[in-house]
Order: structure tokens, then C-alpha cells, then sequence
């Protein structure tokens, strides 16, 4: 014997509500100090400029250095291979991890 159909009941959908925006001032207290401008010393101006920059635009122009110049290894894509101007950034060595790149670049902000 067949069982009757039974029409399903219609749920109600919540409202969705609207996040509010966070907003951060300028000048607050709370600015990150990834946005706070650091002088790159001599070493790692010959790199990247001499111009004050955020330890975020650092990290960029570091990248854009290495994409341009092809310093990326091409077996373990986690290694970057230094040239002249990155081999005194990096304390003289010929290769280093990605992680251990940002943490002698850093170094050399003040």
C-alpha cells in the first residue's frame, strides 16, 4: 500500500542582519604596527628604496625583487636563492626559507 503525501510546512527565514563596519582612526592607539612606517637601513635600501614603508609594503617590494629577478628556487618553491644585494640582507647566506627571509629582513628596520 502507497503512503499518503503530506504537503511540508514553510519555515520561516530569519532576517539576515547587517555586520557593522569597524572603524578605525588614524591616529588611534590601536593602529597596528604592521601599518607603522619603519626606515629601512642601507643594506636593505639597496633593495627595496630608502622611503620609510609599512612592514606589509616591505614584505611587497621584497617579493617584487625576488619575482623580478627570478630568485624563487625552482625545486622547493619554499627556498629563496640570494644575489649580491640579498645575500647581505640575509647575514650571507646563499638560500633561505621563506620564514626565515621575513625574520632577517626585519633586522633591518628600524
Amino acid at each position: 500500500a502507497k503512503k499518503p503525501v503530506v504537503a511540508k510546512k514553510a519555515v520561516a527565514k530569519k532576517p539576515v542582519v547587517a555586520k557593522k563596519a569597524v572603524v578605525r582612526r588614524a591616529n588611534s592607539k590601536s593602529q597596528s604596527s604592521f601599518l607603522k612606517p619603519l626606515q629601512p637601513d642601507a643594506t636593505l635600501g639597496a633593495v627595496i628604496g630608502t622611503d620609510p614603508l609599512a612592514r606589509t609594503e616591505v614584505n611587497k617590494k621584497i617579493w617584487e625583487y625576488i619575482r623580478k629577478n627570478n630568485l624563487q628556487d625552482t625545486q622547493n618553491k619554499g627556498k629563496i636563492n640570494a644575489d649580491d644585494k640579498l645575500k647581505e640582507v640575509f647575514g650571507g647566506k646563499k638560500q633561505v626559507s621563506m620564514f626565515e627571509m621575513t625574520k632577517l629582513v626585519i633586522s633591518h628596520l628600524s
